[in-house]
């Protein structure tokens, strides 16, 4: 269920949205008639495993060759001029 909002109502009235959000109601935020932003519910993150996510920098990292010596003192001191 998609919903048209004013910007001034979505600004007084966002703890009331953002509980029919959590119900699973979608809000089109307009800026004088015009869609600006959408309020939808947040995708749910409980999928993502750390091991899944290390083995997969594992294997990026094995595909690139080595970058050579690198003075990590001098790049960092760089940064810190």
């Amino acid at each position: 269920m998609k919903i048209e909002v004013g910007s001034y109502e979505a600004k007084t009235k966002l703890p009331e949205l953002l509980r029919g959000v959590q119900a699973g109601k979608r809000y089109t935020i307009t800026l004088r008639g015009e869609a600006v932003a959408e309020l939808v519910p947040a995708q749910d993150n409980s999928h993502f495993d750390a091991v899944e996510a290390a083995d997969e920098m594992l294997a990026f990292m094995q595909t690139r060759k080595p970058v050579g010596r690198v003075d990590l003192k001098a790049l960092i001191n760089e940064g810190r001029a």
